[in-house]
């Protein structure tokens, strides 16, 4: 069982309250998992309502973020452990320290490019844990479309796109992270 999951979500709640219930939803999973939410310590937004979620249920929550946030009054205090660095690069290094696994849940260009990040990371070679995709109310489809264009246009290998996890069901999501292989990383890296 992946027992550390990384969320990347957004710090507003969108425009549909099915966000919000999904992310209360898996929060609620993560805790009676007895699974550690990592996330990036925010108290607004799907941040805050994940984290609210799984501490609700009994959870371990770990947030990070960085003092400029912190200074901004967005940082949720009542969480299990709030490390506070000094800026965005340490977040999300110490995010994937943590991690045995990363989500993104809907969310806008913060959330696009820490998913990114770790899924491009392993694709060459920093880490073999699973990327996982949230996909609430379809909300990736888009993206997922873009990146299959990239795929049939020769910028991405099909192999590689395969290792992007997505559901739409929490449970399901965290069972395909557990049943996550890597397999030999090196073949997706253009020689």
């Amino acid at each position: 069982m992946k027992k550390n999951i990384c969320v990347f979500c957004g710090a507003s709640e969108g425009n549909r309250v099915e966000y919000k219930t999904q992310a209360e939803q898996l929060g609620e999973i993560l805790a009676k998992q007895n699974r550690r939410l990592i996330y990036g310590g925010g108290n607004k937004g799907l941040m805050g309502v994940i984290a609210n979620a799984v501490l609700a249920h009994g959870g371990e929550v770990i947030g990070i973020i960085p003092e400029r946030l912190v200074k901004a009054e967005t940082a949720h205090h009542g969480i299990t452990r709030l490390e506070v660095v000094e800026n965005m690069h340490q977040r999300k290094a110490r995010l994937s320290e943590l991690a045995d696994g990363f989500v993104a849940m809907p969310g806008g260009t913060g959330t696009l490019e820490e998913v990114f990040e770790m899924w491009t990371a392993m694709q060459i070679g920093y880490h073999e844990k699973p990327v996982a995709l949230f996909d609430t109310l379809d909300f990736w489809q888009p993206m997922l479309a873009f990146l299959q264009h990239s795929v049939n246009e020769g910028f991405i290998r099909e192999s590689f796109y395969n290792t992007l996890i997505v559901s739409d069901k929490a449970e399901s999501l965290l069972q395909k992270m557990d049943d996550f292989v890597p397999r030999d990383l090196q073949r997706w890296v253009k020689k």
